[in-house]
């Protein structure tokens, strides 16, 4: 069996590790694991208007808290949102430090066949940095244009609960369709049916080693 304990989650933007792995952030960090997130964006320019432009930053740091994260493990990065093709080589710099320092077993990222361009850098740089770790990319299904399902990961009702009420800590993102209640846990019921189990999330796998 694989046994990771360090496990570091890539989000190009606050929120999309929790939408992405949530529920199975939340059954590490109850094992015990190690896991750390890193968001490369506080997303100020894209806040709705009138709001501060720490909003994200303080959303994110109180929905990874639900999940278990220990605050010295989320890294925050602010990187221009929907700029990263431009800051390709940095990010690139920042995930080689990431790696030297934290000596990930797993690392989750975004999806091979994600469309957006923030992701794709994320995706694509993120296999550089981290290729002496396993790699898995997480499911976003409105960016996805395909998703190759390869590994499940089995997640109770309870952590499913903790990913939704992660998601409701983005009162400044309430108003997307896929951060709502009922869409988190129809996804969930979905993988899960192909899991065999009440609820899962779905990945796709870039590297397994064991």
């Amino acid at each position: 069996m694989f046994d990771p304990q360090r496990i570091l989650v890539l989000a190009p933007h606050t929120d999309d590790g929790e939408l992405g792995c949530g529920a199975a952030i939340a059954k590490f960090c109850g094992e015990g694991i190690e896991v750390f997130y890193a968001a490369f964006s506080l997303c100020s320019r894209s806040l709705p208007a009138g709001l501060p432009s720490d909003t994200l930053e303080k959303e994110c740091k109180n929905a990874t808290g639900i999940l278990g994260i220990d605050p010295s493990r989320l890294i925050l990065f602010n990187y221009e949102v929907r700029e990263f093709p431009a800051s390709r080589q940095a990010i690139l710099e920042e995930m080689t430090r990431l790696n030297k320092a934290i000596q990930p077993e797993l690392v989750f990222l975004p999806a091979a066949a994600d469309i957006h361009q923030d992701h794709r850098v994320i995706h694509e740089e993120g296999l550089r940095a981290f290729k002496n770790s396993s790699l898995a990319g997480y499911e976003l299904p409105w960016n996805n244009d395909r998703f190759h399902t390869r590994l499940f990961i089995r997640v109770s009702e309870a952590q499913l609960e903790k990913k939704i009420a992660s998601l409701k800590s983005y009162t400044s993102q309430a108003h997307r369709n896929y951060m709502q209640p009922e869409f988190t846990r129809s996804l969930a019921r979905v993988r899960g049916v192909q899991a065999h189990t009440a609820y899962a999330e779905a990945f796709e796998v870039y590297k397994w080693l064991v």
